[in-house]
């Protein structure tokens, strides 16, 4: 093992319940790094003050999470092409200089491949947050994607990836659902929950339906959508792959995300 220990983590506000020390820590004692993994709570006011202690204390990575994925920008040194695109950073690479990157699309792109193929797909995403614009902007290599969100505007700010922004009402949601492969929840309903973005009848048996809230695993959407024959995927496996990205930029390895997946399941039961 390294001599060193390596320090890192995950900053938000809350962030006490985050499931991510639990699946990098099991990464580092899987593959025999010596590193350790925290949780840090920064309130909105001390995010400069933390940034500055990444680099005095030489933190190596961290993870970033609401609400501090677009104001981090200001703070640190350099961005990716896709952190620049979406306008959004989850992950922070500390080589000297403090680069920003976001794994947020790459993760639920993985997620959708463990089930379907992605080229040429009608995807429909309910949300323009930071979730939804990481996940049009990833897809949208691939695949026809349409961005349903409450405020038009931010919608439709997407159309610069090549995709379509409309708003989220009723009718929009029957008339593009008809067309979509793929059905993906970026929004927050459903988080700690029992409501669902979408009414159950529209949902029909083939469609693929993903729901970023992990908090219930089994969201409303998702036991709904199975019981119509849906394929689904939860949000967890989001989580994961993009957790095993960030860990790959962190230091060159990959990591099996059935592992990172176990431990945070465990979390998961443990309450965290």
């Amino acid at each position: 093992m390294d001599a060193e220990t390596r320090l890192y983590g995950v900053i938000g506000f809350p962030v006490r319940h985050s499931l991510s020390p639990a699946m990098h820590n099991a990464a580092f004692r899987e593959l025999g790094i010596n590193a350790v993994y925290l949780a840090f709570e920064v309130p909105p006011e001390r995010l400069g003050m933390a940034v500055d202690g990444v680099r005095g204390l030489g933190v190596k990575g961290l993870n970033v999470t609401m609400p501090h994925k677009t104001a981090v920008m200001e703070h640190i040194d350099g961005l990716s092409g896709d952190a620049e695109e979406i306008g959004s950073v989850n992950t922070i690479v500390n080589e000297g200089e403090l680069l920003g990157y976001n794994t947020d699309g790459i993760g639920a792109r993985r997620a959708l491949e463990m089930v379907t193929r992605l080229e040429g797909k009608d995807v429909l995403v309910l949300g323009a947050g930071g979730a939804g614009r990481a996940i049009a902007y990833e897809l949208s290599k691939t695949s026809n994607v349409v961005v349903l969100n409450r405020t038009p505007g931010k919608a439709r700010a997407l159309e610069r990836f090549g995709v379509i922004g409309d708003a989220l009402t009723a009718d929009n949601l029957r008339r593009y659902i008809r067309e979509a492969d793929i059905l993906i929840n970026a929004t927050s309903v459903g988080m700690n929950s029992d409501e669902s973005p979408v009414p159950a009848d529209l949902l029909r048996e083939g469609l693929v339906v993903m729901d970023v809230v992990y908090k219930p695993l089994r969201t409303r959407l998702l036991r709904e959508a199975a019981e119509r024959g849906c394929v689904t995927v939860d949000g967890l496996w989001m989580l994961v792959h993009q957790g095993a990205e960030s860990f790959r930029l962190w230091t060159g390895k990959k990591v099996d995300p059935e592992l990172m997946r176990g431990a945070a399941l465990e979390g998961l039961r443990k309450g965290w």
